[in-house]
């Protein structure tokens, strides 16, 4: 499980943060904490809205892509710091991604109180109109007498508080499922997801046609792309543009490149459509979501690039149908992300991966046998009868749990492009 931390203080010196950093350091093999700083955020003014900007952004696209989120208030006259609620302004003004978001308040403050007054506070500015998280009843954290709390490696003394902070962040990740859960069940938003590629991106090219079967000679010219032996600088390298065309080419996996437009840009083609574990055809490239993939699997695609999207999920796999003792190709989803931890598409692979199992079987003399308590469908990873239609969606089962998985469940259901 992914969480956010912050820390309500821009203070050199933060117990705060200290306390933050102690439960990501301490309880960081039952779950992920990263820690935000808020020092670069400037004191909210409606006039001036910066909520575009990097800084407000980076923030933002953590918190949408986190599970849940601990705050750490410390007290400044018996109510929270000024930045803190400067951040909860900007969260709350022209973007919202605390909206529907698990939060849990701590606190840690210089007397015997632990910023009781803060957090109470802090807890009705939260579940407020416009900022709208769902915090954590009850079971409040609050760190009194701080400054003799830690030692000097910044781990709390006092086992009693340690096991009070556990027993605590057990409940926060209960709470986190449950909230998430009941989210993601009551939500209908994937069905908003534009397939038609509607809504173009600073990398679309424009006034060329998505169908066209030439689009990449086309994108290209209107573009002046590079090509042959023009060079590319890449992230780790440097590379003419034949140097990567070979190396993708001979990628022992097919990839394939959804722009955040949901436009089908880039497949690496390793071989002729029909051989290919997902075919895919050169004049595809261009195309639409809507336009590679058969009707009947369209609210799949929806679901799948909406839960990549919002963060609600960051890696997608399911196997294909067909699969026996020889085979198991699996198609994975990833979502991409720049710098910023903005959204910018779908990294699509396929591979086979039993000559791997059948090499490492092969290598350590061991052998696959049968499980008897396995309930679940080996040929198309599909849950029994009777499972959630909406977990199947992204999980590469049965439209339709009452359906055999086997039939209902097309490789192209969530695939980058594929022949009807």
């Amino acid at each position: 499980m992914k969480l956010v931390g912050i820390a309500g203080s821009i203070a050199e010196q933060s117990y705060n943060r200290m306390l933050l950093k102690f439960i990501a350091t301490h309880f960081s093999d039952q779950v992920d904490v990263e820690i935000l700083d808020i020092n670069d955020i400037p004191m909210f003014n409606q006039d001036n809205d910066i909520s575009d900007g990097d800084a407000l952004q980076y923030i933002s696209n953590k918190i949408k892509r986190a599970d849940g989120v601990i705050l750490a208030t410390p007290e400044h006259n018996h109510t929270v710091p000024a930045a803190l609620k400067s951040l909860i302004e900007w969260l709350s003004y022209s973007i919202h991604p605390l909206e529907g978001k698990p939060t849990w308040i701590v606190g840690a403050s210089y007397y015997t109180q632990g910023s009781s007054r803060a957090q109470l506070h802090l807890r009705q500015i939260l579940e407020s109109p416009g900022v709208g998280a769902i915090c954590l009843p009850g079971n409040e954290v609050l760190l009194g007498n701080v400054k003799e709390a830690f030692d000097e490696n910044g781990n709390l003394k006092d086992k009693g508080t340690i096991d009070f902070i556990q027993s605590t962040l057990n409940k926060f990740l209960k709470f986190v499922k449950v909230i998430n859960h009941v989210d993601n069940e009551d939500s209908d938003a994937w069905k908003q997801e534009d397939l038609e590629a509607n809504n173009p991106v600073d990398t679309t090219v424009t006034n060329v046609d998505m169908n066209a079967k030439d689009w990449v000679e086309q994108a290209a010219v209107k573009t002046n792309a590079v090509d042959g032996k023009a060079y590319v600088k890449l992230d780790r390298g440097l590379l003419t543009v034949d140097q990567l065309n070979w190396f993708l080419k001979t990628m022992p996996i097919e990839l394939t490149y959804v722009d955040d437009n949901n436009q089908f840009i880039y497949y690496n083609k390793t071989m002729e459509g029909k051989k290919m574990l997902a075919s895919r055809t050169p004049d595809q490239v261009g195309d639409k979501m809507t336009d590679v993939h058969p009707p009947r699997a369209i609210p799949n695609v929806k679901r799948v690039i909406h839960q990549l999207r919002t963060g609600q999920k960051d890696l997608v796999s399911m196997p294909v149908p067909g699969n026996n003792a020889t085979k198991h190709v699996m198609h994975y989803y990833k979502a991409m992300h720049d710098e910023d931890g903005s959204y910018r598409g779908v990294n699509e692979w396929v591979l086979d991966l039993w000559p791997i199992v059948s090499s490492y079987l092969k290598m350590t003399g061991k052998m696959l046998v049968d499980d008897p308590n396995n309930q679940v469908d080996a040929n198309a990873g599909a849950s029994q009868a009777g499972a959630s239609a909406d977990t199947d969606a992204s999980a590469g089962a049965s439209e339709s749990a009452d359906e055999p998985a086997t039939e209902t469940v097309d490789v192209d259901a969530n695939s980058g492009a594929s022949e009807s």
